[in-house]
């Protein structure tokens, strides 16, 4: 009997997942295009966190009785991005890119998932008032009209003329 169960079973959760992949993939993957800073067209890392986090969501998925699989998916996608955050060049690409990566994460999981502070102290291991001040920090930064691009060095015609020569 145990053999015939197995892949109803099998059958079962594989179809729970897809259900839940359908509906909940597109928010984490925008989450975590906001946590790389990536623009919608080249998303290797927020793919490569989504992929990550919804792999390890499915190994959990029997033991996830009562807890929400969503909540579990982007807690693993927080959790890698804080990992990988640091070896990973600060660039100022997309709409958060003036954050650093802490700065990010906790706006991105404050403001955008609408995750409570103390629910995000928790998952990234900091006081609830350091997370209130973090947040506010970053919302003021993004309020604040974004530097003028540098502009190209000058170089006068005869220092580019000379160069050439040589």
């Amino acid at each position: 009997m145990r053999e015939r169960w197995q892949p109803d079973t099998d059958r079962r959760r594989a179809q729970e997942f897809e259900a839940f992949v359908a509906g909940a993939a597109g928010r984490l993957l925008h989450a975590a295009m906001l946590l790389t800073g990536e623009p919608a067209d080249a998303k290797p890392r927020a793919e490569q966190l989504l992929t990550a986090a919804l792999a390890r969501t499915y190994a959990d998925w029997d033991r996830l009785r009562d807890e929400d699989p969503y909540d579990r998916a982007r807690q693993e996608i927080a959790a890698r991005y804080a990992r990988g955050a640091w070896r990973q060049p600060r660039t100022g690409e997309g709409v958060l890119g003036r954050l650093t990566p802490q700065e990010r994460l906790i706006l991105v999981l404050r403001l955008y998932e609408g995750v409570a502070e103390e629910q995000t102290a928790a998952l990234i291991g900091l006081p609830v008032e350091r997370v209130r001040a973090i947040c506010a920090r970053a919302v003021v930064a993004m309020r604040q009209p974004a530097p003028p691009p540098r502009p190209a060095p000058h170089w006068p015609l005869s220092l580019l003329s000379r160069q050439g020569a040589r």
